[in-house]
């Protein structure tokens, strides 16, 4: 459940720097099937795919930096 949490926040945080993608989804499905912002709906993916892959990849750094203190603590307290 604690990974979970961490994801969510860092995820969070992707989605505030990268608004972008998922505002370019928003305005393409709004809009009237138009031909010229169909650029929208795959840049909009792309932007949000890549923001769940770097909040994914931080999220698993994050939680590995925090497992070897814990190691440590276990290894020395042994």
């Amino acid at each position: 459940m604690e990974t979970f949490l961490v994801y969510l926040k860092i995820q969070a945080m992707c989605f505030v720097f990268g608004i972008v993608g998922p505002i370019f989804l928003i305005v393409y499905f709004a809009v009237q099937p138009d031909p010229t912002v169909r650029w929208m709906y795959y840049w909009g993916l792309v932007i949000t795919a890549i923001d769940i892959l770097i909040a994914l990849g931080v999220t698993d750094q994050t939680m590995r930096a925090r497992q070897v203190p814990r190691k440590q603590e276990e290894a020395s307290g042994s």
